[in-house]
């Protein structure tokens, strides 16, 4: 996975621009409401969603596993604290925070390496805090291409697996917490050779 996104990177930078996702936007008013102040972003990429909670007043740290990624991101954003690794080697410090935000990160892993990704994300969070994922959907117009590896996830780039979320299968993934909202949004990118296009994302919201 660390020689897909570093090479990638490297050559098309700032992949999906300087904006934020919609579902960064929706997940930084769910926070406010619920009195979040820190919040941990593992697979923050270049920045643009790390630094929209920033900018909205959250203290933001991010993890990411390509070199290249963070090092853009700490020139555009040096308020946010960066780690550079796998999210699976969490936690990087001995904070505890508010909220975990994760954008489009969880599907690129096996079944076994979700759980552990999660499990890494709830011990970093204070008693009562938040978890907001956003994964592809079974909806992707993208599903069922590429080899697949396991149920529901398909090898759809060479390096590049991805694991496309059913509704009850995102949810199943949160046992043992307290799920404030689970719902779908669209989320439109403009990008590489794929051009504009909108990605039907799932998102859930819950609380530990």
């Amino acid at each position: 996975m660390n020689a897909f996104w570093e090479e990638r990177y490297r050559e098309e930078g700032k992949i999906w621009g300087d904006t934020p996702s919609r579902t960064a936007r929706y997940a930084i008013g769910l926070f406010k409401k619920n009195g979040v102040h820190s919040v941990l972003v593992p697979g923050s990429g270049y920045g643009r969603n790390a630094r929209a909670f920033a900018r909205a007043g959250f203290d933001v740290a991010g993890i990411e596993i390509s070199a290249t990624a963070v090092s853009l991101a700490r020139q555009e954003s040096p308020h946010v604290r960066y780690y550079e690794g796998s999210v699976l080697d969490m936690p990087f410090d001995t904070v505890v925070y508010d909220a975990v935000y994760g954008f489009n990160v969880l599907h690129l892993f096996r079944k076994n390496d979700r759980a552990v990704f999660l499990q890494r994300c709830r011990d970093q969070l204070k008693k009562g805090g938040l978890l907001f994922f956003v994964v592809f959907s079974d909806k992707e117009p993208s599903f069922g291409t590429g080899r697949m590896v396991e149920e529901n996830t398909f090898e759809s780039r060479p390096g590049r697996e991805v694991h496309y979320y059913s509704k009850e299968d995102l949810i199943s993934g949160f046992s043992g917490c307290t799920i404030l909202e689970a719902g779908m949004m669209e989320d439109t990118e403009d990008h590489g050779e794929e051009g504009r296009h909108t990605h039907l994302l799932r998102y859930i919201c819950a609380r530990t």
